[in-house]
């Protein structure tokens, strides 16, 4: 049945006086409210924000009258905007689809047409928004997610704020959600956050990073503070080292714009793998509440120490035209619309430590790439070897060191893996895997990132978008990197359909150490 977009009378939804808020049988329902979608045309926006919204009003969190706007400048009728909506949930939703679900979630749907510096195009936003309030009983909560480029963050806000959209009435609110990159480094990260500041306070900014948003990522509290087998263990009395990888399996694809002169560091691991060693390093919280959290990962990120010299502990490679996959892939300097000189990294590698009781003396590698071996991301915590082994040296040598390792993408899970007997007469000793897997665990499938963020924007509720003061830490610590980078020789080359150059596995022989494959 084809989409429509109709009328329908304002609803209420009164608070119910039998909900205990700490009773988690009950899922966390959003109240009356809207989303605005800056860039609504994009990939980001049809293949994970549009789907996810489906997912979530099948799912019975989002409020009966939600209101979906987007703004482009394509020549849409509402209508157009909701043909376009029903493709993309069709394709890419994770749930099923069902038709009354559709019908209720595609009365809320609007499209405002306009460029970011139309300043008629946002009076007609702001029209629109008012009559969704009357119609559609959104009592003036509304959220707008910027999915457009970096540049133009500075220009959408401004005119939020000339235009009454960034201020809410009474007894309501008014969000904006940013995508990364938040900033290509800490100047600019900082100009843009005094530019977001000065429109929105600090509690209104959701900077979205969709892999605080995994479940896998979430687990990593879970599985540190909710276990006493492993909280002893976490520390350099017993941990060696810990790997923290993100590999992808595909080149940049159409996105030569975007990426060159960006980079695998800026891309990810400022970001993304950052984030995730300060959840991996960090001490317990006091709460799960988003100050709480903040204030840990602050602490992590302030007391990382760069390697002391920079050519040893960093590698930087791009890479080149090789065997993936049964197909002959384009080398990165061979695609379209990348300059023949380009010196973009697209694998990068890091050796970081931390400055604290808990963790002194321990190496944290990162890395991340494009056209390596398989798409996985993984945080392996290598443990110590045992001290003392009382058997000859035949029974031990496959025998690695004891490794528990978080599975983040795509086969979400945790192995933990450590020795054990072979059958038989001799003592042998080999290494053993323990698995667990969210989809054999668990009846419910896990939702996707996007769900969990957006329902939490709705909700105002923090904990997994990172601050202001995280970012600029983060581009603290990888602008002396980039700046090393900038001043000193070009990128490594390495093969695609490889786990990276041999520079990587160099600066990890020189500690003794080998990274893992995955």
């Amino acid at each position: 049945m084809s989409p429509k977009v109709g009328k329908s009378k304002p609803a209420v939804w009164p608070e119910n006086p039998l909900r205990d808020p700490q009773d988690r049988r009950l899922p966390r329902i959003a109240g009356p409210s809207g989303l605005v979608i800056f860039g609504v045309t994009g990939d980001l926006s049809r293949k994970k924000l549009m789907p996810a919204i489906y997912d979530l009003a099948n799912r019975g969190l989002l409020p009966p009258g939600f209101a979906l706007t987007g703004f482009a400048r394509r020549d849409w009728e509402n209508q157009d905007f909701a043909q376009v909506v029903y493709e993309a949930v069709k394709e890419h939703a994770r749930t099923p689809f069902r038709e009354e679900v559709w019908q209720q979630l595609s009365e809320g749907f609007r499209f405002v047409q306009g460029e970011f510096d139309d300043g008629k195009a946002f009076d007609q936003l702001r029209q629109t928004i008012d009559e969704l309030d009357e119609q559609q009983g959104t009592q003036g909560n509304h959220a707008f997610y910027l999915s457009v480029p970096p540049k133009a963050f500075p220009e959408v806000v401004r005119q939020l704020k000339e235009h009454g959209l960034a201020d809410p009435k009474a007894d309501s609110w008014r969000r904006v959600v940013i995508e990364k990159p938040f900033g290509h480094d800490l100047k600019s990260a900082r100009e843009l956050n005094k530019v977001v500041d000065e429109v929105f306070p600090p509690e209104s900014v959701f900077r979205i990073d969709h892999y605080l948003g995994k479940e896998t990522v979430q687990n990593i509290m879970a599985l540190r503070f909710a276990n006493t087998m492993f909280e002893p263990l976490w520390n350099r009395s017993y941990v060696d080292h810990i790997q923290i990888t993100m590999a992808e399996d595909i080149g940049i694809g159409g996105r030569a714009g975007y990426y060159d002169g960006i980079g695998a560091a800026r891309d990810v691991i400022q970001n993304h793998l950052l984030q995730l060693l300060a959840l991996t390093a960090m001490e317990e919280p006091v709460s799960f509440d988003a100050d709480s959290l903040v204030a840990e990962k602050l602490k992590v990120l302030s007391s990382i120490k760069l390697p002391d010299d920079l050519s040893r502990g960093t590698v930087r490679a791009q890479y080149t035209r090789g065997w993936q996959g049964g197909e002959l892939a384009k080398g990165y300097l061979e695609e379209d619309g990348i300059p023949p000189d380009s010196r973009t990294d697209t694998y990068a590698a890091i050796k970081l430590e931390i400055a604290n009781r808990r963790w002194a003396g321990v190496p944290f590698y990162l890395r991340a790439g494009k056209r390596l071996g398989r798409r996985v991301t993984e945080i392996a915590v290598v443990f110590q070897r045992a001290p003392h082994l009382p058997f000859d040296a035949t029974a031990t040598e496959e025998l690695g060191q004891n490794a528990l390792v978080i599975r983040v993408q795509p086969d979400e899970g945790m192995t933990v893996r450590f020795g054990s007997k072979v059958p038989g007469t001799a003592m042998e000793v080999r290494d053993v895997n323990m698995d667990f897997a969210y989809g054999e665990s668990f009846t419910e499938s896990s939702p996707e990132a996007y769900e969990r963020l957006l329902l939490d924007v709705l909700l105002g509720d923090a904990p997994l978008f990172p601050r202001h003061e995280e970012v600029e830490l983060s581009w603290k610590i990888l602008d002396p990197i980039e700046e090393h980078w900038a001043q000193h020789g070009k990128p490594e080359p390495y093969v695609s359909g490889t786990w990276g150059p041999d520079a990587a596995d160099e600066m990890l022989a020189r500690d003794g150490r080998s990274w893992r494959r995955p």
